[in-house]
């Protein structure tokens, strides 16, 4: 067996044979811990005494902890009146900043006689509810006693979920997704969105996609307040716009208009008033004050329409002078504006120009993106900006992992050193999202702990910690097999940019430039990546999670290993030859095995997501098919 990840531990025993409850492990650690002796149990007559204002919120917190507390066997009536030396307050709920002056703090101690949460505020409270949910998911009928001080190193702390590249998650999946991250400690949450909001006049754009309604976004908004996420509206506003720029009468604002586009021409005043009316109709959705404009990879710009305009004048001042027009209109709306910065990135001298109120995202998944540098340039011209790494999941079909741990701890040190005003972890769908949405939970749990704290999760044993918060597995095993899964790219020869050599065997099938880069993945990679994947793979079935997508998850997972399998025997095949070196039998025997893939494909993917944008992630896995019968 080829090593994966050696510190990751053997493989745990059977079901039944280790209790869970050794070790305090939370997601996130928090700053302080201390355990104390004995246990708490809940008397038959226990009181949950209320203190502190909001007076509604503080109820409705009352009721959140009072779930929590149902796992123990029995659940405290809610009172605010009587004092916490009364022998039937068995658990205090106080807010009060004069304690925990940490914005979205706490004190948990938990004691054989009390369990007391002092929280700076109610999203500091329900975090402690959190931290308590967590403590109790595997016990039976009381805690260890032990105290907490908890606060988080960054005040913002977001996950933005790419909605745009063909998977538009159910609802259903999206508030289960939410209910996690909340767990978590994140507190915003975007969804990325170039054409998968149902704008009422533009129904040709999105007819295909399965949009989000008004209604739903309404409703997730509602359902994010309630777990104190931000849900933050965003709508690219520049590059990525080729969703739109194919129809008519849209076609006229590209800068490229003959052919396929991506990039609005600025110079045309079409392509403000577009996105103003974008905007007028997205943003009353949303009650959040923060809007991501996107306006990213405009890769077109200067090379059409704009041409003779970016010459005389350059290209990152026509750039700067459209992204001032979209401030404009956000400003109008009462909103501050985020945009990525990788555009502006490349004008350093124009930073300084940026107004003071928006806030730069800045954007690198790979381990050793140059964060330092590219932070110190918004530090010098006292701009505010995220820094934003990524989950490493898309283009994988089972994740990078040690790529995703290192860029995500490498942001998490960053934002600290520069002083960031947020971490947000983005989840990306590139080329038709080929994996599936628990691929990325390892990068959001990861993420969510080192924004929370660097220190006390910087060396978190993440797959005991997916064990047990995130996959629920009894047996100890599904936090291994996804962990060192998402190591088996390393296996496969040289390591790419952005995406993984087994996928790459998927990539773009007929690109002449990408066929030289697919080409180095040799027979021999191919057979060792199988032979971990094998053993990781038989695994899935010895698995005992306590959810009630446990099949799924297995099915999922089966699923991204046997995509990953192909791309290996498609490298085998060709013998360290080319596509031209593949013999009859070997085209049989591919297409067949593709063909089964795509079927399952295609099962799979509404279990999670809506039916809008399959047709066109299957039509990624139908050109490797063509690959093969040519």
């Amino acid at each position: 067996m080829h090593s994966l990840s050696p510190d990751t531990g053997p493989m745990a025993p059977s079901p039944g044979s280790e209790p869970m409850t050794d070790e305090i492990l939370l997601l996130p650690m928090p700053q302080r811990l201390q355990v104390l002796p004995g246990r708490f149990r809940l008397r038959d007559d226990a009181l949950l005494l209320l203190k502190g204002e909001p007076r509604a919120e503080l109820l409705r917190l009352g009721h959140t902890l009072r779930g929590t507390l149902r796992t123990l066997g029995k659940s405290p009536a809610l009172t605010t009146f009587g004092v916490s030396t009364d022998p039937r307050v068995q658990v205090l709920l106080a807010i009060d900043p004069a304690q925990v002056r940490q914005p979205e703090g706490y004190r948990l101690e938990i004691t054989p006689a009390q369990l007391s949460i002092i929280a700076h505020d109610g999203a500091g409270a329900f975090y402690a509810a959190m931290t308590l949910r967590q403590l109790a998911r595997w016990e039976a009928d009381s805690l260890p006693a032990l105290r907490i001080e908890d606060w988080p190193d960054l005040p913002n702390r977001g996950v933005m979920l790419d909605v745009s590249r063909d998977m538009v998650p159910r609802m259903g999946t999206l508030m289960n997704l939410i209910d996690s991250l909340a767990e978590w400690k994140i507190n915003q949450f975007q969804l990325y969105t170039e054409h998968t909001f149902a704008y009422r006049d533009d129904g040709a754009v999105w007819a295909d996609a399965s949009p989000f309604t008004p209604q739903q976004i309404l409703d997730l908004d509602q359902y994010c307040r309630e777990r104190f996420i931000q849900l933050v509206p965003n709508q690219n506003s520049f590059g990525h716009m080729e969703r739109w720029l194919r129809h008519a009468p849209y076609r006229a604002l590209a800068e490229l208009p003959e052919g396929e586009s991506a990039t609005l021409n600025p110079l045309d005043p079409g392509s403000i008033q577009l996105v103003a009316r974008l905007y007028q109709e997205l943003l009353p959705h949303f009650t959040s004050r923060l809007f991501n404009v996107g306006c990213d990879e405009t890769f077109e710009l200067g090379k059409g329409r704009s041409r003779a305009e970016c010459e005389r004048r350059g290209p990152g001042r026509v750039y700067l002078d459209y992204l001032l027009k979209i401030h404009r209109l956000v400003q109008h709306h009462g909103r501050t504006m985020m945009f990525w910065g990788d555009i502006i990135q490349q004008h350093p001298d124009l930073i300084a120009e940026l107004p003071r109120d928006v806030i730069a995202l800045e954007w690198g998944y790979e381990h050793d993106h140059p964060f330092p540098e590219r932070c110190e340039k918004y530090v010098r011209a006292g701009v505010p900006f995220y820094i934003c790494p990524g989950t490493s999941s898309w283009c994988s079909f089972a994740g990078r992992t040690d790529n995703a741990v290192a860029n995500l701890r490498a942001a998490a040190d960053n934002a600290r050193q520069f002083g960031a005003s947020g971490y947000l972890i983005t989840d990306w769908g590139d080329y038709g999202h080929l994996q599936y949405l628990p691929t990325a939970w390892l990068g959001f749990a990861c993420g969510a702990a080192l924004a929370w704290s660097l220190e006390a999760n910087d060396d978190l044993n993440l797959p005991r910690a997916l064990d047990r918060h995130v996959f629920l597995d009894r047996a100890r095993r599904m936090g291994r097999i996804v962990h060192q899964m998402g190591n088996v790219y390393t296996l496969a020869g040289e390591r790419l940019r952005n995406r993984s050599m087994i996928f790459q065997q998927y990539f773009r099938p007929g690109d002449p430039v990408q066929d030289e880069i697919r080409y180095r993945m040799r027979p021999h990679h191919g057979e060792q990546a199988i032979e971990a994947l094998d053993e990781l793979m038989n695994g899935l079935h010895q698995t005992a999670m306590q959810r009630p997508d446990a099949q799924l998850l297995i099915d999922e997972f089966t699923q991204a290993g046997a995509f990953l399998k192909h791309g290996c025997h498609y490298a085998i095949a060709r013998g360290g030859g080319t596509a031209a070196d593949l013999d009859a039998a070997a085209r049989r025997e591919l297409t067949a095995e593709l063909t089964r893939l795509i079927a399952e494909h295609r099962r799979l993917w509404t279990f999670r997501a809506r039916s809008g944008g399959l047709e066109a992630s299957v039509a990624r896995l139908e050109a490797q098919l063509q690959v093969y019968r040519q």
